[in-house]
């Protein structure tokens, strides 16, 4: 399997079509949460069509549709930029979630029908697949809502008095593997915990997130006095 815009050129397994999946859906993740000041500066209307474009590399592009037809793989919705400035921003990329969330299940399925996928690995693939949120779920905060639903994570905000189970600074909060954090999702690339990872959490909207998501490290971490998420930070009015 190949970054950046590469897709699956041989006879693929199960995981490596999921990884792919994977690999796409963090890049389009990214365009729609941390990356969304850019990606709706890109997505001007006075453009000709565009699309959104996931990769296995976990980047993103808003491009034109490929030119060769058929194409070598599915095409996202085409002029998503077109609705941007008819609709409010949080209804325009919760649009764009839904279609991303289709053209990440079709590219899967068409590697999965080119790969000769039998019915067995495609219940895998899928189950794998179900197991993530859905890239709308995320934009939309449903994910979260449904985490925080849950009794044994929903106090997770309110437990900076454990300071024998968390590495704490001031008033900052980080994950502990000794919590229970099964439910807990970042809030750039909705993957859930795991206990080798180092994760942080906002100060302001109180979402979880990998440290490397956020491009913060436990080092810098510790001089931290109030952390702000990307997205809070850039929480500024258009002009």
């Amino acid at each position: 399997m190949e970054g950046g815009g590469g897709v699956l050129n041989s006879a693929g397994t199960v995981e490596e079509v999921f990884w792919d999946f994977r690999g796409r859906r963090t890049g389009i993740l990214k365009a729609l949460t941390t990356d969304a000041e850019e990606f709706y500066r890109q997505c001007d209307p006075e453009k000709e069509n565009l699309c959104l474009y996931g990769f296995p590399g976990e980047q993103w592009e808003v491009n034109l549709p490929a030119e060769e037809v058929p194409p070598e793989l599915p095409e996202p919705a085409l002029g998503i930029n077109f609705a941007r400035d008819g609709m409010q921003e949080k209804d325009w990329l919760s649009l764009v979630a839904v279609h991303s969330d289709a053209w990440l299940l079709g590219v899967a399925f068409y590697f999965g029908a080119r790969f000769g996928f039998d019915n067995a690995d495609r219940k895998q693939l899928f189950d794998m697949i179900n197991e993530l949120p859905t890239i709308f779920e995320v934009v939309t905060d449903t994910a979260q809502k449904q985490v925080k639903e849950k009794p044994s994570v929903s106090n997770r905000g309110s437990n900076k008095s454990k300071s024998n189970s968390k590495l704490a600074k001031d008033e900052h909060q980080f994950i502990d593997e000794d919590e229970e954090h099964g439910l807990t999702l970042c809030g750039s690339c909705a993957e859930s915990y795991a206990s080798d990872a180092f994760w942080i959490c906002c100060d302001i909207c109180v979402k979880w997130f990998h440290g490397k998501c956020v491009k913060v490290t436990p080092a810098r971490a510790e001089h931290i006095k109030q952390y702000k998420c990307p997205s809070c930070s850039n929480k500024n009015p258009r002009p």
